[in-house]
């Protein structure tokens, strides 16, 4: 197989509702979180990409996306229809399981496949017209991650020359918030700050986004993709970082490291010890969710769109100004770095990790 590359993203989440506003933010220097209910989250601000009478909310931002990106990619209709298609959630159509929605819906007719975590690779299925098979993945806070990797492997593997990746989690509903709230992983005192002492969880956030992966395309390159599990807790990682520290050592050397740096105060140890352990020398770090909120298990694939798309324009922005970086390690993001590696650990001890290359 030759070079598979990143050919287009979209993007709808709390820097913007399109990637070119998303990148505008960031480039800014600017968050998007804001306060929400008294929270401070990311929140997308145009509700219609939510809405639509057949399929869920989740569901139809994916396809709202999906179609933005595929028509970026220029794929003809039989490109299209035999394209591959990966989709990724964590909690799915969340809002429809817990009947949040029900006030968009006046006939009930759709309350079942509403409710399906699958729902959402299906919608695209149908909508874009794709015929090739769909997958759904949910492994947490990895799920973007892994089904972008899973389609670059079975291009790899020579069984189709397109993948459409898609990853969508809308978490801000008062019951998820409230089991997140009950577990001791949302933030207690606003900080925004995932690697600082005093930082005491995550910022949730939606996000809704699909990349296009071709064989031979111009764009950012898909160069490796890795995964394993730590077996060790439902909750936590191991504070140690060996698991994934032993991920990391089957990649090359990246020049910029992008961790998926929660924020909950587990997290901000654990994967720092990561890297210690893979690296003599650590590189750069670049941390996202300052800007978007941690959208769960749309967020890895979120990262690598934003980068994917900020490196095809000439150069990444950097962090958001004021971070913590603990000692040893730097926050000094390269503009045009050669190998960018991005990490994700999903709940239950999944981790996940891609390398990206420029153009």
């Amino acid at each position: 197989m030759s070079r598979i590359a990143i050919t287009a993203a979209e993007a709808a989440c709390a820097l913007g509702d399109t990637l070119d506003s998303s990148l505008a933010t960031w480039t800014a220097g600017r968050s998007g979180l804001t306060h929400c209910d008294g929270l401070l989250a990311g929140r997308i601000a145009d509700r219609s990409l939510l809405k639509g009478r057949r399929y869920g909310a989740a569901s139809n931002l994916a396809v709202q996306v999906a179609r933005k990106a595929v028509a970026k990619a220029g794929w003809s209709e039989e490109e299209l229809r035999k394209c591959w298609l990966f989709a990724a959630s964590s909690r799915g159509n969340a809002g429809e399981l817990l009947g949040s929605h029900a006030w968009r819906r006046p006939s009930r007719r759709f309350s079942a496949s509403n409710t399906l975590h699958s729902e959402i690779a299906a919608a695209v299925s149908i909508e874009l017209g794709i015929h090739g098979p769909w997958q759904m993945i949910s492994n947490g806070c990895s799920a973007g991650l892994d089904a972008l990797g899973l389609g670059w492997m079975a291009m790899k593997a020579g069984m189709t020359q397109r993948v459409l990746v898609v990853a969508v989690d809308l978490p801000l509903y008062p019951e998820l918030l409230r089991d997140f709230e009950d577990t001791r992983l949302l933030s207690k005192n606003g900080m925004n700050d995932p690697l600082s002492p005093a930082t005491s969880g995550f910022h949730p956030g939606e996000a809704g986004v699909a990349i296009t992966l071709e064989a031979g395309g111009a764009g950012p390159a898909m160069l490796q993709y890795g995964a394993n599990s730590d077996a060790y807790d439902s909750l936590v990682i191991p504070e140690d970082g060996a698991g994934l520290a032993e991920l990391l050592a089957g990649f090359d050397k990246p020049n910029l490291v992008c961790p998926h740096a929660t924020g909950t105060p587990n997290h901000a140890v654990a994967e720092m010890n990561a890297l210690h352990r893979a690296y003599e020398s650590v590189p750069p770090l670049l941390l996202l969710k300052p800007f978007t909120g941690h959208t769960l298990g749309a967020s890895g694939l979120l990262d690598v769109a934003l980068m994917a798309e900020a490196l095809r324009r000439g150069g990444l922005p950097g962090n958001l100004a004021g971070l913590t970086c603990p000692e040893g390690l730097s926050l000094n993001v390269p503009a045009s770095p050669q190998r960018v590696l991005k990490i994700a650990s999903g709940m239950g001890g999944h981790n996940a990790a891609v390398m990206l290359g420029g153009e």
